[in-house]
């Protein structure tokens, strides 16, 4: 998958598949099942890290994941989340950092915010890092925005946000997240924009979806968003199998005579 490859599922009207990874074995099955993109996402500083948000998240983690993802793939189209503080205070550590990221093997990076964010885009674009956008509630912002709350519900956001992401796609940027709109808004900007959309608590009519994987296969419970739908419940199977290995080695079971070397 290649950045115009993934462009055109828009004019084509194929529905792109984004979800996030963090290691080589979860990559390899994500990319087995056919998604399109893979988001290396600073989400890891809450499903793998165990921090309440995304805030504490360094280079160098997103750095270390994303090779691990990076050398795993093999068709999918992998994209590095900028963390925080890495693009925030000036345009060149933003495009020092994003090149970092395509050093580590990303093809992409994506960066929250809108049209405050269009020097950084146009910085990284214009030397041929390609950039994801990010808007609405940005996890970034979580203590700007009083929490992780659904965003322009009131016109005058609901209109910034259909600017920032004009702003965004005029800076050069291949694809904008969308997370945690009204449904109505995601589709007025969806048919505003000629770069594709991609939904997370922004209902279908985005040009794609993505989800945090921990919580699509049921293995994050801590918080559970409206907008997440676990396809799996990977946590109560593994709780089942690590108390069946503690009983079976408590009661002698195991190893048993198959599991043994003679």
């Amino acid at each position: 998958m290649t950045i115009p490859e993934f462009q055109q599922h828009k004019r084509d009207k194929k529905k792109l598949i984004v979800v996030t990874a963090y290691d080589a074995l979860f990559t390899r099955i994500v990319e087995q099942a056919g998604v399109s993109a893979i988001l290396v996402g600073d989400s890891l500083g809450v499903v793998v890290q165990g921090k309440p948000n995304t805030l504490s998240v360094t280079m160098d983690d997103m750095l270390y994941h994303t090779k691990l993802v990076a050398g795993a793939a093999q068709r999918t189209l992998v994209i590095g989340d900028m963390p925080f503080m890495s693009y925030q205070a000036s345009t060149e550590e933003a495009v020092r950092n994003a090149g970092r990221f395509l050093q580590a093997g990303a093809i992409a990076v994506k960066l929250e915010g809108g049209a405050v964010m269009v020097d950084r885009v146009k910085a990284m674009t214009s030397i041929g890092i390609p950039v994801m956008g990010h808007l609405g509630m940005t996890p970034q912002s979580v203590h700007a925005l009083g929490g992780y709350k659904v965003q322009g519900k009131v016109k005058d956001q609901a209109t910034m946000l259909l600017e920032d992401a004009k702003a965004l796609e005029t800076a050069g940027a291949f694809a904008i997240v969308l997370e945690a709109i009204p449904t109505s808004l995601a589709k007025k900007i969806t048919e505003s924009v000629s770069i594709p959309t991609i939904g997370i608590g922004a209902g279908p009519h985005c040009d794609g979806q993505v989800l945090v994987l921990y919580d699509l296969l049921g293995l994050f419970d801590e918080f559970v968003p409206k907008f997440v739908k676990p396809y799996a419940h990977l946590k109560a199977d593994a709780l089942q199998a690590l108390r069946r290995y503690k009983e079976e080695v408590e009661q002698g079971k195991f190893p048993s005579d198959s599991e043994s070397y003679h």
